[in-house]
């Protein structure tokens, strides 16, 4: 989803390209105006449909949100698994699963900012959605730690989360500084600093 231009009023769509649509739009307004200051008349006029068109498809503003949650949460996690299974080299997978992280938060369309800076996370099913996405991620860092380097779920559970959270708290302090440096050196500072803790558990061999 990119924030597309608008289209001409009274153009049909096959429903799921309609919904894509839809979806695009609201986001674009959840992204720079937040949940709260986000009003159904400016999501369809963004997308260039009537009301009663955007209300066809979504009951509501937070179904759309939502929706947009669950769209971009399974893909944060799909590039992290990704990420670590791209390599069987622990400290390229470190690098990996970092820059995974730092290209979610780098993406143009800054879906980052609802799965990581919702102004809604006191809503029951917003928080949900949240904390599935971020414990997606750590879970596919935990089932890597645990098997190299032999440690019980909760302590390579607790070192995930340190990666985590390490990684998408410096790409945002990165992003929002102005990115003076380049997202390779930010991604290598902080694979080197992560490396240097991890690499400290030594190398579980399976028998």
């Amino acid at each position: 989803m990119t924030g597309t231009a608008q289209p001409s009023r009274g153009v049909r769509l096959p429903r799921d390209a309609r919904r894509a649509q839809l979806l695009d739009a609201a986001q674009h307004v959840f992204v720079h105006n937040g949940y709260h200051a986000a009003a159904m008349d400016d999501i369809a006029e963004r997308a260039g449909v009537s009301k009663p068109v955007l209300y066809q498809h979504f009951p509501g503003k937070l179904d759309l949100y939502l929706a947009l949650l669950d769209t971009h949460g399974n893909e944060l996690v799909r590039r992290v698994r990704e990420a670590i299974a791209s390599t069987s080299d622990n400290k390229l997978r470190v690098r990996a699963a970092i820059g995974a992280l730092y290209e979610f938060v780098a993406g143009e369309d800054q879906a980052f900012r609802l799965v990581f800076e919702s102004d809604l996370r006191g809503e029951p099913a917003v928080e949900k959605a949240v904390e599935g996405a971020l414990s997606g991620c750590v879970d596919a860092v935990t089932e890597v730690v645990a098997a190299d380097a032999g440690l019980d779920a909760g302590r390579a559970r607790l070192l995930a989360v340190g990666l985590v959270g390490l990684s998408q708290v410096t790409a945002r302090d990165w992003l929002e500084g102005g990115q003076q440096i380049s997202r390779e050196e930010a991604v290598n500072l902080m694979s080197t600093l992560a490396w240097k803790g991890l690499a400290g558990f030594p190398l579980h061999q399976a028998p």
